[in-house]
């Protein structure tokens, strides 16, 4: 018996909405957060089996921003080595990697 191609939903998908969606409302000029959010959001969705939606709407934000993926990874990894977009937030907050 085949195994049929089920979506699945990614357990951080209704949070990484919200950061989409606000990635989307960037039209142009984009800070170190949000290319950073970018690139983290693409790592983490590439090859996901679901999440077509979030898949897509991060390919239209590379787009508006006219940046390549390896552009937008030179960038970010120039940013981290600046290390300071993740610091830790006045409330204790830090950003979730997984």
């Amino acid at each position: 018996m085949a195994m049929e191609n089920i979506d699945q939903q990614h357990p951080q998908n209704q949070k990484d909405r919200l950061t989409v969606d606000q990635l989307l409302a960037v039209s142009a000029n984009p800070g170190d957060r949000e290319l950073v959010e970018l690139a983290r959001l693409i790592i983490r969705y590439r090859d996901f089996p679901g999440a077509r939606d979030i898949q897509q709407d991060l390919a239209v934000v590379l787009n508006n921003w006219q940046l390549t993926e390896e552009e937008l990874y030179q960038k970010t990894r120039a940013i981290h080595a600046e290390g300071t977009v993740y610091r830790r937030t006045a409330t204790g907050e830090t950003q979730d990697w997984t």
